[in-house]
């Protein structure tokens, strides 16, 4: 579950940074943050949906 707390946090962060990144309109910026917040939404979407919340020991 550790692993998802992290990926949130992860994916949260980023997207903070692809906001920034559109506000200076940096476009190489905006290609990395939106590249992480996608990535780090998927594996923590789908590590809640295959394991459960909260997870099965």
């Amino acid at each position: 579950m550790g692993t998802v707390i992290i990926f949130i946090i992860v994916a949260i962060l980023s997207f903070g940074g692809l906001l920034k990144s559109l506000k200076e309109k940096n476009f190489l910026g905006i290609i990395f943050a939106a590249g992480a917040v996608g990535i780090f939404s998927w594996f923590s979407i789908m590590t809640i949906l295959h394991n459960g919340y909260p997870p099965a020991l």
